[in-house]
């Protein structure tokens, strides 16, 4: 289950799609990242076979999900088969309901299980909306995936090309699912990995497990262009960036328990390094107060996960 709690004046992702467009990126031949304008809102994605297109991820309301279907119908004449749900957070899965009956909707079984309560899934993510609660006043029903997958690999056949889908294991949500294509070496990650500066948000998993579930990817897949749910494309490089910032979070984090930190003493004890921030000298750098605010929650949700494992959970509800 993810965390409700936050830290001491957390703002976290704007998500609010108004006046946000996707802008197709070619990485091969048939395969474009859909790129928002506006970071660090949902990017999506589109492979095209000869049979037909798969979309990677349905969008925040009808409005997005309905300008991923029109960017599909200018980018091929071929019929949209499936959309595949990278997880199960509404901003990747309320433009579900917009998608025709005949495309088909694709996800992992912890995802499914994860599509419960719609009510209390758009108020989570309405904290990310900033007050335009009216983004998602659309979202009447919370359809879930038609095409389930369990186990760690799926295969989807477009015609002329496959795309596969892996679930590597604990990551950012049940049931993350990463959308790879071989010939083109692109993988669509969702909110599993980032791009090389930028870290992730550790809502439903711990660093240790995070971190195998990373080494498996890395060391399964040839991967040279990395399309996140949210932010600036990235190559392979963000795996280690990723795996170097989840293991010295780990270790900082251990070193504070065992001093006797409470968990707000903790959060803001432990500042995020100066090799995990983006270099000011880069057109991204404006994601650094966001790279702050994913830094000071994981650090309460990895004392609450750590201090349970040392025996410390009385101490660590306390002070969260």
């Amino acid at each position: 289950m993810e965390i409700q709690e936050r830290p001491a004046n957390y703002l976290g992702p704007n998500l609010d799609p108004t006046g946000v467009k996707l802008f197709p990126r070619l990485l091969g031949k048939g395969a474009y990242a859909l790129v928002a304008n506006r970071m660090p809102r949902n990017n999506s994605g589109v492979v095209i076979g000869s049979k037909g297109a798969l979309a990677v991820d349905a969008g925040i309301n009808g409005a997005m999900a309905k300008q991923i279907r029109a960017l599909v119908e200018r980018l091929t004449e071929k019929p949209l088969l499936y959309v595949v749900n990278t997880n199960y957070h509404g901003d990747h899965t309320f433009g579900n309901y917009a998608f025709s009956e005949k495309v088909q909707i694709v996800g992992h079984r912890r995802t499914v299980e994860s599509m419960v309560d719609l009510e209390s899934e758009k108020k989570i993510r309405s904290r990310n909306l900033f007050g335009n609660d009216a983004a998602i006043a659309d979202v009447k029903t919370w359809r879930k995936p038609d095409r389930v997958f369990d186990g760690d690999f799926m295969e989807l056949d477009l015609g002329d090309r496959t795309v596969q889908l892996w679930h590597f294991g604990p990551e950012n949500t049940p049931g993350d699912t990463v959308v790879y294509v071989p010939d083109a070496k692109a993988a669509w990650t969702g909110n599993l990995i980032s791009n090389d500066r930028v870290s992730t948000m550790l809502l439903e998993c711990a660093p240790r497990e995070y971190i195998d579930t990373l080494a498996r990817f890395k060391n399964t897949l040839d991967v040279n262009r990395v399309i996140p749910g949210h932010g600036p494309m990235g190559t392979a490089a963000a795996f280690d960036h990723l795996i170097a910032y989840l293991w010295w979070l780990m270790r900082e984090v251990e070193s504070a328990i065992r001093l006797g930190l409470s968990s707000t003493a903790a959060v803001e004890a432990i500042k995020l390094d100066k090799q995990f921030r983006v270099s000011r000298f880069s057109f991204a750098s404006r994601l650094n107060p966001l790279l702050e605010d994913f830094h000071r929650l994981n650090v309460m949700s990895t004392y609450q996960l750590l201090s349970k494992e040392c025996g410390h959970g009385p101490n660590a509800n306390k002070a969260a």
